[in-house]
């Protein structure tokens, strides 16, 4: 058994555990690459079928390619693909332009509570990791939140030797990282390792660019690299690790405490 052997195997077992202890989970799929191994690791769960409701908050600001994925494997998969917006929010005119920050709580944070309310889910399963942001370091592989979805990082349970606490208050929402010890290097490695079908706005073009991160549209920059397929991704990992993984995401850069302040508001 190998390293990806060691890493699969323990989130699957985790999306067993949630399966098994909580009613009424859904998944978010953002169509990067974290949520998409997420959603092949569920099916290798569940016996080659996702059973947990896939949810996608709709920005309306996503890079057209990823919207085309999502429909394309939706379909293929046969995924119960759920789609959330804050239309509220969108019809007064939210945008970047108002401020990142406010505009992520606004069409993120804020679509995911009125899609969650609007079919009662009580547990979201996300596929975080630890090393992508100084934040995520912070979670535990299930993270009680608030009924408001507020967190609380300076008061998360103990998880000692696989020991997962799964029982908490009825009003608790719950988040659950199956992903949350792997790296970037190992999300690649794996795709590598499955054959997994990854968007290609992560191989590099023509002109030496590529996305590392995926986002809204006007948020989300490229890197310089070189990059064109999945075996040129894993040897670039493993040569320069330099740069960080989110370094073109515009709303980490925003101040020093943005994504904690976020991400303690309900962000995902």
């Amino acid at each position: 058994m190998d390293h990806l052997d060691e890493l699969e195997n323990q989130s699957i077992f985790i999306l067993r555990e949630a399966y098994k202890n909580f009613k009424n989970l859904a998944m978010l799929w953002s169509i990067g690459k974290d949520s998409t191994i997420l959603v092949w690791l569920a099916r290798k769960a569940c016996f080659g079928h996702c059973p947990i409701p896939l949810v996608h908050i709709d920005t309306t600001y996503k890079i057209p390619a990823m919207i085309e994925y999502r429909d394309h494997y939706a379909k293929k998969w046969g995924l119960n693909l759920v789609v959330g917006k804050n239309q509220k929010a969108l019809d007064e005119g939210m945008n970047h332009e108002k401020g990142r920050l406010v505009c992520c709580e606004a069409l993120k944070t804020q679509g995911l509570q009125c899609i969650m309310d609007e079919h009662g889910y009580t547990g979201l399963i996300l596929g975080i990791r630890r090393d992508e942001e100084g934040t995520r370091a912070k979670e535990r592989y299930f993270s009680p939140r608030d009924k408001n979805f507020e967190w609380n990082f300076k008061d998360q349970p103990p998880e000692l030797w696989d020991q997962y606490k799964t029982t908490f208050a009825d009003d608790t929402h719950i988040r659950i990282h199956p992903i949350l010890h792997w790296t970037e290097l190992n999300v690649w490695e794996y795709i590598l390792r499955e054959k997994i079908p990854i968007i290609d706005l992560y191989f590099a073009t023509p002109e030496g660019k590529r996305y590392r991160s995926l986002g809204c549209a006007p948020c989300t920059g490229t890197i310089d690299s070189n990059a064109k397929n999945v075996e040129e991704i894993v040897e670039e990992l493993k040569n320069n690790t330099t740069t960080s993984e989110r370094s073109g995401r515009a709303q980490d850069q925003e101040n020093t405490y943005a994504m904690q302040k976020l991400r303690a508001r309900g962000y995902m």
